[in-house]
């Protein structure tokens, strides 16, 4: 069994899921749903996740105001886009390093944070290679300032690639599987058959 770190995530589901067709974070898997599930592994390894909602952000805000390792914060501006809800999110980081992954990732589990966590340092960790990066990625605290206070018209991959980054050259399909098209999502559903 993985023992959690004391490590935040800033887990970005804050988007109108308009590529799917419908709401893709509430769509069922396994158990429950897409988010529960990216969530629940997150949790398996890290000791808080810092949910940033955006489009239909009271159902995310009641539906995880009972767990305590859950803080839901509401983008309000999302539709700035991805980097507008991780700006949010940072604000609120309180550890050493932080860690970012999808809310539509319900397949990165605990041990791929562990091996990402293993290879920390005064460096941003992708967990795959430099020519797919893939999630959860981890940055050191002192990234937060260039996150926070970058242009919202800015590309979170310009951020990162400004500090040093390293890469822990995972080959786990997983740390590249978002669910962002109804195939994407079939494709989701055979799999955990």
């Amino acid at each position: 069994m993985n023992q959690c770190q004391l490590v935040d995530c800033i887990m970005p589901a804050a988007g109108l899921s308009s590529r799917m067709g419908s709401w893709k974070m509430m769509l069922p898997y396994r158990h429950h749903t897409i988010l529960d599930e990216s969530i629940e592994n997150a949790l398996g390894f890290c000791s808080r996740v810092i949910l940033v909602a955006g489009h239909r952000g009271d159902e995310l805000v009641q539906r995880y105001q009972l767990k305590s390792n859950v803080k839901v914060i509401v983008n309000t501006h999302y539709e700035q886009g991805m980097l507008s809800s991780i700006q949010q999110g940072a604000g609120l980081v309180e550890t050493t390093h932080f860690f970012i992954c999808h809310g539509d990732m319900p397949c990165v589990s605990p041990d791929i944070y562990r091996q990402v966590w293993l290879n920390r340092g005064h460096y941003t960790v992708f967990p795959g290679t430099v020519e797919r990066p893939g999630h959860p990625v981890l940055l050191p605290l002192d990234m937060i300032g260039q996150i926070t206070t970058a242009r919202v018209d800015d590309k979170m991959k310009r951020i990162i690639n400004s500090a040093d980054v390293r890469y822990a050259g995972l080959t786990a399909e997983e740390i590249h599987l978002d669910v962002d098209t109804p195939q994407a999502y079939d494709a989701l559903c055979r799999r955990s058959q």
